[in-house]
């Protein structure tokens, strides 16, 4: 969704320790902070974003080998490798194909910003929980998730959360906040059971995340139906779905391949094609950032014409020989080019950005002809604010697409002064999302419960 955090760390005979840098990209420059600690094998690390409200996420691999650091999040597509000197590391940064010159330096460990989030339940619950693991069959995947439940006996209806993109846990952990916590806290008290699960490739989860698509993901969703369907406690005839964000798009897949799915909720799910999606998604950050229309215009007809190539070439070797043309081509003075990168791997970066898997099989998919499909209830949510999935935009054609299927049974809402997190906001734009104490406003959390409540009964 956005460029991640992260930070690194080092010392002279003694990297463990906290370290601070800064990332810039284009105008904007994230502070960084790695704490490595020495273990009895080797060493660990956590890494902070405080300007994105990040705290403790771990960094995965952490390698030294005096003078040499190799730190790797491959959850998070992340890699930083660097060289100790003295009192600093000089290394180089990766995310999603892009590379930028990153140095840190030895820093006091400071705690955490506390960030206020009420809504966050606390433990014990008054509702019965269970750590579950099951299968993807068909690619041999296990995945981890927490099934809760009104009670431990009993049979219920029970609704499936779908994340949105990037590697995600099965409380949607983002910005700061656990959207899926919280709505799965509030569904279950009010007798709906909830299994949430992390994406794979994340925290408990097996699998690779990075080379997956959103039909993998699909897939893992449906294998969560059918591990429902094996439980007593749950009423085989009253398994439904919620997706936010990408969740949306894969809910319809999943309902259409499971017959028997008793409704979907779409909380900002995606309704038009993939590259018209991140065009409109730009065009409307741009304005609510302030930047000119000649720049909004240039930098969508770039895009556009990035976007015709991916979707004109299949054959991988054309692609990516047509999209380094391409983006060679319009980067030679592009001034978003960060400062001590070459032209040639500046190029690379921005085609690695645009061709990996899951963007590639995003700006292709069409997701109208999948709702087309859909003939249980669904409800579609979209935040009056939401900025990355338009609402009128993608609200208007979830409407068309569900009316020329026939289906009779739906529910289409656009809610008052909501961001793309369904949070109170005021100009809906990502940056506010950490910020926000809330993490999903009562009028969506009680819209989704109410109306699942009725479907259901």
């Amino acid at each position: 969704m956005l460029l991640s955090f992260i930070t690194f760390a080092a010392s002279a005979q003694q990297i463990n320790g906290s370290w601070a840098g800064t990332l810039k990209v284009q105008s904007a420059s994230l502070r960084l902070v790695f704490h490595i600690s020495k273990t009895e094998t080797g060493y660990t690390a956590v890494m902070d974003s405080p300007d994105q409200g990040a705290y403790g996420l771990p960094a995965g691999n952490v390698t030294f080998t005096n003078p040499s650091l190799l730190i790797e999040a491959p959850a998070m597509g992340i890699s930083y490798k660097g060289e100790l000197k003295n009192d600093h590391i000089t290394g180089e940064f990766k995310q999603g194909g892009q590379k930028f010159n990153v140095d840190l330096y030895r820093t006091q460990a400071q705690k955490p910003e506390e960030r206020k989030r009420p809504q966050e339940p606390s433990e014990p619950y008054p509702y019965y929980t269970e750590e579950v693991v099951f299968k993807n069959v068909k690619e041999g995947i296990e995945l981890s998730g927490t099934l809760s439940l009104p009670k431990k006996e009993g049979m219920f209806p029970v609704a499936i959360l779908i994340s949105g993109s990037g590697p995600q846990n099965r409380d949607e952990e983002l910005m700061g906040h656990k959207p899926f916590l919280v709505l799965s806290d509030y569904l279950v008290r009010r007798g709906i059971g909830v299994l949430r699960y992390d994406d794979r490739g994340t925290a408990k989860s097996g699998g690779v995340f990075k080379t997956a698509v959103t039909a993998d993901f699909a897939q893992d969703a449906l294998s969560a139906v059918e591990y429902l369907k094996t439980r007593k406690e749950v009423n085989k005839n009253k398994i439904g779905l919620i997706g936010h964000s990408e969740g949306g798009l894969i809910a319809p897949i999943v309902a259409n391949k499971s017959k028997k799915t008793a409704f979907i909720v779409l909380m900002a799910g995606p309704a038009i094609s993939g590259d018209q999606l991140l065009l409109t998604q730009q065009v409307y950050i741009g304005k609510a950032l302030g930047k000119s229309e000649a720049e909004i215009q240039k930098s969508k007809s770039e895009n556009e014409k990035a976007f015709e190539i991916v979707k004109k070439y299949s054959d991988p070797a054309e692609l990516k020989a047509n999209m380094i043309r391409y983006i060679t081509e319009i980067s030679q003075n592009d001034p978003a080019k960060p400062e001590g990168i070459s032209q040639k791997d500046y190029v690379e970066g921005q085609v690695a950005r645009i061709l990996n898997p899951w963007m590639t099989s995003f700006i292709r998919y069409n997701p109208e002809p999948a709702l087309e499909k859909v003939n249980c209830p669904v409800l579609a949510l979209n935040g009056e604010k939401d900025l990355q999935v338009v609402p009128k935009e993608n609200l208007a054609a979830i409407n068309k697409a569900l009316s020329k299927g026939g289906n009779k049974n739906s529910t289409v809402k656009e809610l008052p002064g909501l961001n793309h997190m369904f949070q109170e906001c005021s100009t809906g734009l990502p940056s506010e999302y950490s910020q926000i104490e809330q993490t999903i406003s009562p009028l969506a959390l009680r819209t989704v419960s109410e109306w699942i409540i009725l479907k259901v009964n």
